[in-house]
């Protein structure tokens, strides 16, 4: 497999691309006046104290408050087992009301970017990133990667890292998958590093005001060399030369044997046009995704849950239906886990495939899609087919999907997806003219309507409306609103 990341830099706004085989499986996108919040650490005020939800809510300078739970604060209780996913041992976490109170400070890190109505998650188990190290100043001890498999290396690694740690102090590592094959030297030198910016960062916290910024994670060029590039990936071409030498700078520093693979794009072309990128995220926003079979999914995104429905369409197979279905779920399988990655998508997912009969090839479809998911970056969980021969998984979700990234809801439909007939506000108008006939005096009527609703009026709905003029005995005047959505109306006396 070769995989490349894309850099294309413009005046407000970053853009990464993850390339693999010549296909795009992921975009990841930076806007001056939108930069994500996550892993920045904040100086926080707590304004309010919910015990029914043992939650908090913290000010941390942000438009809205920013959200809290016990489970996400250290103490004592829980022992402090420094967990980089889910830091709470399996003990019940102390009451929120004897960890926090209303107008004290704290120390947080967001989990979570602000989705939609809601705030930002926070945590206090404050963790600091390295090129091959997360440094953890609450937890304890040593932690490997689970996307390391060989058992030797992660004993070598564990044993390398622990060689640098004294009994007597304070804080833990996770050893990240870049550490792969990375020297004890490599290693010591990312704990100096961390424990240093630990000091620094305490220091800053110390002379700042609640409601401000402590740290900022980096920029996403360097956010993406750090978190991404490994030695699975072949190249970084990028097309801003600033940009190409603040990443040659940071890989020098940090990841030297990464130097050579960055390059700087200078073509006439844009980079994204190139491999064809803008075009498929384009795609990404489309509700329906063809397959190559000639099979489809269609996509619905909700506030609560993101559901998938996998259908054959023109692909009628060439042995029997069963295997036809079986097929296209093979092929659907693949398809959605790329599609959750490139549109970032998280939360509950439902996945409706199309119903199989053998119960082999359920279980081939379900470890098609586990595979298919096992390079995604990020934490899911697929359960078993439900007794409706649904697909039920979750997908974390840190940040906003594509979607909400790059549109906002439709300003005639609201985000609803349809809007009235013009059948429909037709006879929504006629009722209003026998409501306003009741109740008023007037010598006349106007209908100001969009063009289409006025046209069906005069048209199709035109004995209806002269029966109206004869039943209220006054006139009905109609005249086009351009600015008019298609549903709006108003209905004038005159």
């Amino acid at each position: 497999m070769t995989a490349e990341i894309l850099v294309n830099v413009s005046p407000r706004e970053v853009r990464a691309a993850l390339v693999e085989n010549g296909v795009l499986q992921e975009i990841f996108l930076e806007r001056a006046n939108r930069r994500g919040l996550i892993s920045n650490i904040y100086k926080g005020r707590v304004s309010r104290v919910l015990p029914g939800m043992q939650a908090a809510f913290v000010d941390i300078g942000l438009e809205r408050t920013a959200f809290l739970h016990a489970s996400d604060i250290v103490h004592p209780a829980v022992g402090e087992n420094g967990q980089p996913d889910h830091p709470v041992d399996a003990g019940r976490p102390a009451d929120i009301q004897t960890l926090v109170s209303e107008g004290s400070e704290i120390l947080v890190q967001v989990l979570k970017d602000p989705l939609g109505t809601k705030g930002a998650r926070l945590t206090t188990f404050i963790t600091l990133p390295s090129r091959y190290l997360v440094y953890m100043p609450k937890g304890r001890g040593i932690g490997v990667s689970a996307r390391i498999e060989d058992e030797a290396e992660r004993r070598r690694l564990r044993e390398a890292a622990s060689m640098f740690i004294r009994p007597d102090e304070p804080g833990g590592y996770i050893v990240r998958t870049a550490a792969e094959g990375a020297s004890p030297d490599a290693l010591r030198a990312d704990m100096m590093f961390l424990q240093k910016l630990w000091a620094v960062l305490t220091e800053k916290a110390a002379a700042t005001r609640p409601g401000n910024l402590v740290h900022e994670d980096l920029a996403l060029p360097l956010r993406v060399l750090r978190d991404i590039v490994s030695s699975g990936v072949d190249k970084v071409r990028v097309d801003h030369p600033e940009t190409f030498e603040r990443m040659r700078e940071f890989a020098r520093t940090f990841m030297p044997d990464h130097v050579s693979r960055i390059e700087l794009y200078d073509g006439d072309r844009p980079i994204f046009d190139l491999y064809g990128v803008e075009d498929e995220i384009q795609r990404s926003l489309d509700r329906k995704v063809p397959l190559k079979s000639g099979g489809y999914l269609i996509f619905d995104q909700t506030e609560s849950m993101t559901t998938i429905d996998v259908n054959t369409g023109a692909y009628v197979g060439h042995r029997n239906l069963e295997e036809t279905i079986f097929r296209t779920n093979l092929e659907a399988a693949v398809a959605i886990a790329r599609q959750l990655r490139l549109r970032n998508l998280g939360g509950i997912i439902i996945i409706d495939f199309i119903d199989m009969e053998e119960e082999e090839h359920r279980r081939q479809v379900l470890q098609a899609l586990e595979k298919a998911l096992a390079s995604d970056h990020a934490k899911n969980h697929i359960s078993s087919v439900s007794p409706l021969g649904l697909v039920e998984m979750t997908r974390k979700r840190t940040r906003e999907s594509l979607e909400h990234m790059l549109c906002c809801p439709c300003p005639t439909c609201e985000g609803r997806g349809f809007v009235k007939t013009t059948e429909t506000v037709c006879y929504e108008i006629f009722r209003e003219i026998l409501r306003q006939a009741r109740q008023f005096d007037f010598q006349e009527l106007m209908v100001l309507a969009h063009q289409d609703v006025i046209e069906k009026l005069l048209d199709e709905e035109s004995a209806a409306l002269a029966e109206l003029e004869v039943h209220t005995g006054k006139p009905i005047r109609l005249q086009t609103e351009a600015l008019y959505q298609q549903d709006q109306y108003d209905v004038v006396l005159m």
